[in-house]
């Protein structure tokens, strides 16, 4: 969901505090339980299974179709490599290994208010998040480097920006796993981010559904807080009407 697509509606103060503070609730609820199914998971999304030999291992045995899923990977960091973080586009196998842990973080994106094209506010989704490869190079820190606003280190950056591509890789290859998340009731997808060359990263979404208020509002709020940052709010009369994936199949099977 970006800011062309979510919903807006009109908020009192007080309508606005209560449900700020109930959306909180449900985000710090929702984060915790998708960190949870993930732990369970995550010997389910062994690089090793994907990119074999070419990465670094322990072990040597091979793994078939590494070839392929090498050259996407090719394919792909040749594509966003240079602008803007100025690195080569060739990779030198066996790459640096890659940790199987995953870790998710809150999905942002800026949103000009009015149309305007100064300074945006930072919009952050408490139902939606970045799901990548355990980095130790997290993607505001690289959005740092490639702007020059700290120093540049190729490595962080080209470990950080393998990791997305490869799990945005495995997924395509082991579709099971991704039918294994929804079946959990998370929307999988892979959404491009614009600020980051467009780095294709892979987005977990909750089933409900979240909206904002009127720009004039969030800018009130913005200026009262002079912090630059909002986030949406959860549609509690959505919440009455989450779909289940599950029994939407069963009753697609009735025509």
């Amino acid at each position: 969901m970006t800011n062309e697509t979510i919903s807006r509606k009109s908020l009192t103060n007080e309508d606005f505090l209560k449900l700020r503070q109930v959306t909180e609730k449900i985000g710090q609820l929702l984060s915790k339980r998708l960190k949870g199914h993930l732990e369970v998971i995550k010997p389910l999304f062994l690089p090793r299974i994907i990119l074999g030999n070419f990465i670094k291992s322990a072990y040597t045995e091979e793994v078939p179709g590494t070839e392929r899923a090498f050259a996407e990977l090719q394919e792909g960091f040749a594509r966003i490599c240079e602008k803007p973080f100025g690195l080569p586009r060739k990779l030198q196998p066996p790459l640096p290994p890659i940790s199987y842990q995953l870790e998710v973080i809150p999905y942002q994106y800026p949103l000009y208010l009015g149309g305007s094209e100064d300074r945006p506010v930072s919009i952050t989704s408490p139902t939606q998040w970045i799901l990548s490869y355990r980095n130790e190079c997290p993607l505001d820190r690289l959005k740092a480097m490639g702007k020059g606003k700290v120093p540049r280190q190729q490595d962080e950056m080209r470990q950080t920006l393998v990791n997305h591509l490869t799990l945005v890789i495995f997924l395509k290859h082991f579709p099971g796993v991704g039918q294994l998340l929804e079946d959990l009731r998370y929307r999988v997808e892979t959404r491009e981010l614009a600020d980051l060359g467009g780095l294709p990263v892979v987005i977990l979404k909750a089933p409900m559904e979240t909206f904002l208020p009127t720009d004039d509002f969030i800018l009130q709020i913005t200026r009262i807080s002079g912090i630059a940052a909002f986030q949406e709010i959860v549609d509690l009369d959505a919440i009455e009407n989450i779909l289940d994936p599950y029994k939407e199949v069963l009753r697609n099977l009735n025509g």
